[in-house]
């Protein structure tokens, strides 16, 4: 076998070991933000810091923060380096206004602009947070109040079967579809291009929502939505809506 060929092989096998132990289930809590099974108190300190700087500057007056939960993976043992913190601030969105899809469109254009403001890591793990309305369940099996420093819902350790083959071969194929919408942009066909984005949008959020409401966590769908997320395709989704967009409205000289 060719020496070229030989390293590509060996570069594939070892980006594979990765993907796979990224999901593995680990026998302890991520030990630079957990101790004794509780938040260490300086994390739980700066994460209360940064909901209230982020709930602050939505300006919405006496309206009251009901909870702020930390869930996802590093609320849970299957925490890897791609982890996230994902804090949720639960807000009544019946208080703010009666229109409850108006709300939640607010807060998450202004999780938008405070994410392409900020870039904050703690303990090396990059801060994501969403505005929730208070009444709608959160499907997790790990979920803690930061609020009240204590579990919501305890998790527990389980080694789940995954089926990794599966969960590429759906990723591909909307890794795919991504890309045709890259090659409407390129093809200067803006309009199609964001009109195709949103639909793969809604198509991936109902998708990763199906599998959660399902299986779990550990659903085919969610962990296709996680795997979409760390190879940068999500990402790579938003920014070209963007800059279909900005093409389309742009006036030449």
């Amino acid at each position: 076998m060719k020496p070229l060929l030989e390293n590509w092989i060996k570069q594939l096998e070892e980006e594979l070991a990765d993907y796979k132990s990224s999901f593995e289930v680990k026998d302890e809590l991520a030990p630079q933000v957990w101790e004794n099974n509780q938040l260490k108190p300086e994390i739980i300190q700066v994460l209360r810091d940064i909901s209230k700087d982020f709930f602050d500057g939505l300006e919405l007056g006496q309206i009251d923060i009901k909870d702020i939960i930390l869930t996802g993976s590093l609320a849970n043992y299957n925490w890897s380096e791609y982890s996230d913190i994902d804090l949720h601030i639960l807000v009544d969105f019946a208080d703010v206004d009666e229109n409850v899809k108006l709300v939640k469109d607010f807060f998450d254009a202004k999780k938008g602009i405070w994410k392409s403001k900020h870039d904050i890591l703690v303990m090396g793990y990059e801060v994501e947070i969403y505005g929730q309305h208070s009444e709608d369940p959160h499907v997790a099996s790990g979920l803690y109040s930061v609020l009240n420093d204590e579990w919501i819902v305890e998790p527990e350790i389980s080694n789940p079967q995954i089926d990794f083959r599966d969960i590429e071969m759906k990723a591909k194929a909307i890794e795919h579809q991504i890309d045709r919408v890259v090659d409407l942009y390129d093809e200067g066909k803006y309009e199609e291009a964001i009109e195709r984005a949103d639909k793969l949008k809604a198509k991936i959020k109902k998708l990763r929502q199906s599998g959660l409401d399902d299986v779990g966590e550990y659903s085919v769908e969610n962990l296709a939505f996680k795997t979409l997320r760390r190879n940068g395709y999500l990402g790579k989704l938003s920014d070209v809506k963007v800059d279909a967009y900005d093409k389309m409205m742009s006036v030449p000289n």
